[in-house]
């Protein structure tokens, strides 16, 4: 989860406001809703991915890599692994122990100029032309440095799972929940003595979640268009 219930304490949620295990549950769903509007995850979880190899040095990664533990492709037989690492025959695959100096990794944590994960062989290697004959193993997650190896959650995206979670503490019959959903539809409130607009900036904020609060914080963060995409 991209925050914590003593997260949410410090913020001012009173066990009278929500118990440890609601609020679990809410980050839960947040989670999964950021996960799900992005395209992509924001902390450390290992996985294994089977990818189309193009016949090209490249290999587009749809989450970007933390550390990658295994690389193996299949050849015409089907069979996985490395027939040869010569240049003059490029359509080896490094397997283990990966070497570093053998491909260009780009993963987390994020760097600046970061504009989608993907592996790139050196040397004159490429991956084989095939569907689904490319097997990666690894941690992944798109993180942000932080001075450790794994990096952390980036901080709008923990603010943003906060958010849809403050969104969404009252029940949901109760007229606060329903204030609280739909708040940032109003552009102008007026009363007998004054009244007020708001910034139409914040109108056209993008949708995401349909809270503009939440979707100018994950906008940045929003899986680009593979390479190549129409």
């Amino acid at each position: 989860m991209y925050a914590s219930v003593a997260d949410l304490r410090e913020e001012g949620v009173t066990a009278a406001m929500a118990s440890d295990a609601r609020l679990a549950r809410l980050l839960e769903e947040a989670t999964a809703t950021i996960d799900r509007v992005t395209g992509w995850f924001f902390e450390p979880r290992p996985a294994s991915y089977r990818l189309d190899g193009r016949g090209a040095p490249t290999l587009e990664l749809p989450v970007p890599p933390i550390v990658l533990t295994r690389i193996d492709s299949a050849f015409e037989d089907g069979a996985f692994g490395q027939r040869t690492l010569t240049p003059l025959v490029p359509w080896g695959v490094p397997r283990l122990p990966i070497d570093e100096r053998a491909m260009i990794v780009r993963g987390s944590p994020v760097a600046a100029g970061f504009d989608g994960p993907r592996i790139t062989l050196r040397f004159g290697f490429a991956f084989p032309r095939g569907r689904g004959n490319v097997l990666v193993e690894g941690l992944w997650g798109y993180t942000e440095p932080d001075g450790t190896p794994h990096g952390r959650t980036p901080l709008a995206v923990r603010r943003a799972a906060m958010l849809l979670v403050l969104r969404n503490l009252a029940p949901l019959g109760n007229d606060e929940a329903v204030e609280a959903r739909s708040r940032w539809r109003i552009v102008e409130e007026r009363t007998r003595d004054q009244s007020y607009r708001l910034d139409p900036l914040r109108v056209r904020a993008p949708v995401l979640t349909g809270d503009p609060d939440v979707d100018v914080l994950l906008a940045p963060y929003v899986r680009p268009a593979p390479l190549g995409a129409a």
